[in-house]
């Protein structure tokens, strides 16, 4: 696995030690911003279309132009500056410190006063020369058109925020035992999201926003739903990559062996290599009993790891110790091999990215592609769920996961918008360049 561009880089280059700097940069944490980026391109293109058609509108703003700048601009922007050259500066020369919990490190009061008044004064110097061209006159009051389109940015970091924040709570309620020794370590983690969490926290969100600009929301979750599928899809390569534990049950057709490598195994060297890593056994399930299993070798025209990895460098340094393995913060492999769940739902979900790009065009009734995203999402979690390590709820006769609730509950809701959901695409003039802005006033 390869947690950080410092890993990657030495397993391309076959080199020992390649600009140790390097390991600042998280692979998952790169592979999740390109899946938002490539949700947020996507989101983009079908609001722009819903606008030529004539089912989304702008949304009038009024603005004035050309005043000189003012105190609070310039006192944020020394803020801005100060928070951003203090913490960058803290990087020179500590990275080796910072490198294996930079999530750490952007929280905590470390930095460099020095470089951080420095960028106060540069940020809020660039303010004022920019204030100071635009100075007009006489300032001017005008009427801008802004479009739904042109407030991607804006979704984007309202949809990350919430994410974030959902994915973090509905994974404390899942880890608990583990969130209340540490609530605050656990927080400012990088690691420990909760995709279904942040979903919902982020719709919320987004539901918000949409209705204080006047953006139909029926419309927008049309819109939105096939890039959601593709950052799913897309950010579980950062799962697998990085190794950060969201793999599946034990596959006990194969073992680590001494060198570290995964191969064949039976059922006697199974037992084994789990009576050999209690501390592994012990920390990920409580007891050997409870170690789930299921025995599935590789056919013969199929590589092994499509069945079961072993997980070698991964993110969270969760297995025994690798054979050779120093100086590395990354030295822990598992000592059986896992399905690899993550790699199973990032093509999946690519897969269904397409089909839901493909059905954009065909389905005439607004909401309806939203309920389809619903379904096939809910669906893939569910079935997935049957081969990953997670909690279960103790409901008598049913244990389910958290993960298998709330996949059901997309499933009928789903269902039910496709079935009883009647509202008929609204349709307006078609929006043009010509509205863009207008002067009311001076």
């Amino acid at each position: 696995m390869y947690p950080d561009f410092h890993e990657l880089a030495r397993y391309l280059f076959g080199i020992e030690n390649p600009w140790p700097w390097l390991s600042i940069l998280k692979t998952f944490g790169f592979l999740v911003a390109l899946s938002f980026l490539g949700a947020a391109y996507t989101l983009t293109l079908e609001l722009k279309r819903k606008e030529a058609q004539g089912y989304l509108f702008p949304e009038l703003s009024t603005i004035e132009v050309g005043k000189p700048v003012t105190r609070n601009e310039l006192i944020w922007s020394a803020i801005w500056g100060f928070v951003l050259g203090f913490k960058v500066g803290g990087l020179f020369g500590h990275w080796a410190d910072i490198a294996p919990d930079p999530m750490g490190y952007l929280f905590s009061a470390k930095g460099n006063i020095l470089i951080g008044i420095i960028g106060a004064a540069a940020i809020a110097y660039l303010k004022y020369v920019e204030k100071k061209k635009e100075q007009l006159p006489q300032p001017e009051i005008k009427r801008v058109a802004v479009y739904p389109h042109q407030r991607v940015g804006e979704f984007l970091i309202i949809a990350a925020a919430g994410g974030l924040a959902g994915a973090k709570i509905f994974n404390a309620f899942e880890t608990w035992d583990q969130f209340i020794k540490d609530p605050i370590g656990n927080l400012i983690s990088s690691s420990g999201l909760t995709f279904y969490g942040g979903l919902i926290v982020a719709a919320a969100a987004m539901y918000w926003f949409a209705k204080k600009h006047h953006v139909r929301f029926v419309h927008l979750c049309d819109a939105v739903a096939p890039g959601l599928m593709f950052a799913y899809g897309f950010g579980r390569f950062g799962c697998h990559f990085a190794g950060d534990g969201d793999w599946g049950i034990a596959n006990s057709a194969y073992v680590t062996d001494a060198t570290g490598k995964l191969v064949a195994a039976t059922p006697q060297s199974f037992q084994m290599a789990l009576t050999n890593a209690p501390e592994y056994v012990n920390r990920e399930f409580g007891s050997m009993d409870k170690v789930m299993h299921a025995h599935v070798t590789a056919p013969s025209w199929l590589p092994d790891w499509m069945f079961a990895m072993n997980y070698q460098h991964n993110v969270n340094n969760i297995g025994i110790q690798m054979p050779g393995c120093t100086g590395n913060n990354y030295c822990s492999v598992l000592p059986v091999g896992v399905f690899p769940t993550p790699l199973y739902e990032a093509v999946t979900c690519l897969i269904l990215f397409f089909i839901l790009w493909g059905l954009r065009k065909k389905i005439n009734k607004p909401f309806h592609l939203f309920g389809i995203y619903l379904i096939l999402n809910g669906l893939e979690r569910f079935f997935v769920e049957k081969i990953r390590v997670n909690y279960k709820y103790d409901w008598g006769f049913l244990h389910p996961t958290q993960a298998e609730i709330i996949s059901t509950c997309l499933v009928l809701a789903g269902l039910a918008i496709i079935v009883f959901y009647k509202g008929k695409n609204v349709k307006g003039q078609p929006v043009t360049n010509n509205h863009a802005a207008e002067t009311v006033g001076s």
